[in-house]
């Protein structure tokens, strides 16, 4: 690469799986969150630990139309919770008190029973089930952190840890008063490699996660000076707010909608001639596609833990290029 010549192209990276290992933090908190949640269930010593594997929770995430982990974790405790033993649900006004007589009074026995017997447990709910919902699962998983939403707030208490939940949230923890696993996250790029495309190509990167949280790694492993633009989920919900405060209208602004590479393109004020998005996911991929600017896909393995099944699943989705590792990636843009 010669990195005396700028090139007028932009490349946006994703976060999770691309930048960051989230295997052990966002992959393993939704795991956990499951675990947690059915905790004051009969037979629940029973279930095992972890849940299922990480290979297999990759396998429903990667069948696409899941905007986050936080929507990735009510499905999986909706799959699982087909498989329990429960009482008609108490309808208390307050989730929490709902949740808890409801919980109490189910047996997990044949849920892990289920879970202990089969390779891939929640793939197999998932090609059953599809996205059928639960009545009393959907009522967990409303509003926010501190406003009913229990899948969320127990997910947002293990990522986070019991400190920076009450500080972030202002609420104390009620579920989980352990360190944090957003401190098990490492960073999947090397600096130089960033430095070295960064002299030569504008960056900047496009996540699902809320800014606050694509900081935190971004700053602890001095990669955020690499990128003078970063999109995060909290644009996507300013602009859903704006749009219903203005049309009426509610619409959902993650990922595979492409609002966030069309914002990132837009705030540089410039038009480039290249563009690329590289991601791990294939709503990723269709992202790319269906952007304004067309931006070019590439898929990257670097994290997958089941490279082979990810490969088919972005090359379905569209993937204009799939790469190993960063390595790969710069040949592929050096050569576009």
């Amino acid at each position: 690469m010669n990195e005396n010549m700028k090139d007028n192209s932009l490349i946006v990276f994703d976060m999770d799986g691309v930048i960051i290992d989230v295997s052990r933090s966002y992959r393993d908190t939704v795991r956990q969150t499951a675990r947690l949640f059915f905790r004051e269930a009969n037979s629940w010593e029973k279930l095992p630990d972890p849940l299922f594997s990480l290979q297999d929770l990759a396998r429903v995430k990667q069948s696409g139309g899941l905007n986050n982990d936080w929507d990735l974790t009510f499905w999986v405790i909706t799959l699982l919770f087909t498989q329990v033993e429960s009482p008609s649900g108490h309808n208390d006004p307050d989730t929490w008190i709902k949740y808890h007589q409801t919980i109490s009074s189910c047996d997990v026995a044949s849920l892990a029973d289920f879970l202990n017997s089969e390779k891939h447990p929640v793939t197999d709910l998932f090609k059953k089930y599809g996205t059928a919902e639960n009545e009393f699962i959907a009522s967990l998983f409303k509003g926010d952190v501190g406003s009913g939403n229990i899948i969320k707030q127990i997910f947002q208490e293990i990522y986070l840890g019991k400190e920076l939940f009450e500080t972030t949230y202002e609420i104390p923890a009620r579920i989980y008063d352990g360190e944090g696993y957003i401190n098990r996250e490492t960073s999947l790029v090397d600096p130089s490699v960033l430095e070295r495309l960064s002299r030569r190509y504008t960056l900047a990167i496009a996540t699902g996660r809320p800014r606050a949280e694509a900081e935190y790694p971004l700053e602890l492993f001095g990669l955020k000076k690499f990128f003078p633009v970063i999109c995060t989920l909290d644009d996507c919900l300013e602009e859903e707010q704006r749009i219903f405060e203005k049309e009426k209208r509610k619409v959902s602004l993650s990922k595979p909608n492409p609002f966030m590479l069309d914002a990132v393109s837009q705030a540089h004020n410039r038009s480039f001639s290249k563009y690329y998005y590289i991601g791990d996911m294939p709503d990723d991929m269709e992202a790319a596609s269906r952007s304004r600017s067309k931006f070019v896909g590439i898929g990257i393995l670097i994290s997958a833990s089941d490279k082979d099944h990810l490969r088919k699943d972005l090359e379905k989705a569209g993937a204009d290029h799939i790469v190993q590792d960063f390595e790969e990636l710069i040949k592929i843009v050096e050569r576009c």
